[in-house]
């Protein structure tokens, strides 16, 4: 479900793939090659929400925000299964595991690894290229070559996914 608030329109590219049940609502930009999945819900009804080119928001998300502090998901981000994002930043290439609740003002640098189930604190800033886990979150180590090539291909796979459902389910 797709809809208005006040005024406010989605605007999302026509390469996205949205999921038929996923609800969007006002201020909400989805940039090319993004897949928004199953049961996901994106409000832009407090303040904006921007999300990049190729940003996969897996199943059961929730994207929302606080007045004046909008959500910007960068392009390339993976959001995995049941994440909950609230008025941050989002770096370019970034994963988010499983679970996870990012909260207002947290800052996710480039290419960082949110671990599963992990709670970012607001304001908390994680560095780029690092691994971040826990309850709060506490970066514990460089990420690898090994690490990226992983993130690349699930990144890969949800830009393949999301293409595939877009053509035979239009």
């Amino acid at each position: 479900m797709i809809c208005e608030y006040k005024g406010k329109r989605p605007v999302i590219d026509s390469s996205a793939f949205v999921a038929e049940d996923a609800v969007i609502t006002g201020d909400v930009t989805i940039g090319k090659e993004a897949s928004i999945w199953f049961k996901t819900v994106i409000r832009g009804d407090v303040a904006p929400v921007h999300i990049g080119d190729q940003v996969n928001v897996q199943d059961l998300s929730l994207l929302h925000q606080s007045p004046d502090q909008p959500l910007i998901i960068k392009d390339g981000v993976t959001i995995g299964h049941q994440v909950t994002l609230h008025s941050s930043i989002i770096e370019k290439n970034a994963l988010i595991g499983m679970g996870s609740l990012i909260l207002d003002g947290a800052e996710i640098g480039e290419e960082a690894f949110i671990g599963a189930g992990s709670l970012v604190p607001p304001g908390k800033k994680i560095p780029p290229r690092t691994l971040a886990f826990g309850r709060p979150a506490q970066v514990v180590r460089e990420l690898t070559e090994d690490d990226f090539k992983e993130m690349n291909r699930i990144r890969k796979s949800y830009v393949e996914k999301g293409q595939y459902y877009k053509s035979t389910l239009e």
